[in-house]
């Protein structure tokens, strides 16, 4: 029965938190972090494209840079786990590689990646992680709950919501007294 906790540069505090709250002392924990390779490949790319084959290769410094990142943020949720975790390492498409890894997991944990209620607060890659992972997923905030989603009709930066229905606009209708539908008549 393995807890896996996926490990990502602005949620991971959150994710370890809910491990340490759920998982069980006899269950094994393994931190995640994927490496997504499609930013180091267009650095490569892009130097190969551009700049020929002389030269030192900048996307190596990238992904010198993005391994380094790795072992910190590991390192740093193994220690706010302060029991023995596994720490697992995957490069490519983050989302792909998370729904891999949980095949046989008891439990994912994976954050939220907005502030703000409602469906914009998971991301691309989270909600394909979401829809995809063959285990149960539990979703946590990266920071405070907010208290409410906001109303449908607050949108934000734009009037009240258009009416197009049939009928009387709400607020509008027929008057006391006379049921919707029926002639007052």
């Amino acid at each position: 029965m393995t807890v896996l906790v996926w490990i990502t540069e602005d949620t991971w505090i959150a994710c370890v938190d809910a491990a340490l709250a759920l998982a069980a002392a006899a269950e094994d924990v393994t931190l995640l972090h994927v490496t997504d390779t499609a930013a180091l490949d267009a650095a490569h790319g892009a130097f190969t494209a551009l700049l020929g084959r002389s030269g030192a290769d900048p996307g190596a410094q990238v992904e010198a840079m993005a391994e380094a990142r790795a072992t910190e943020l590991l390192e740093a949720a193994t220690a706010r786990l302060g029991r023995p975790a596994r720490q697992l390492r995957l490069r490519g498409r983050p989302e792909h590689r998370v729904v891999d890894a949980a095949r046989g997991a008891t439990l994912l944990i994976v954050a939220r990646q907005g502030a703000e209620a409602g469906p914009k607060s998971l991301g691309k890659a989270a909600r394909f992680v979401v829809d995809h992972a063959a285990c149960p997923v539990l979703l946590v905030w990266p920071g405070p709950v907010p208290d409410r989603p906001p109303p449908p009709h607050e949108r934000r930066g734009r009037g009240p919501e258009p009416h197009h229905g049939r009928g009387p606009e709400p607020g509008h209708g027929p008057g006391p007294g006379v049921e919707p539908g029926r002639d007052p008549g």
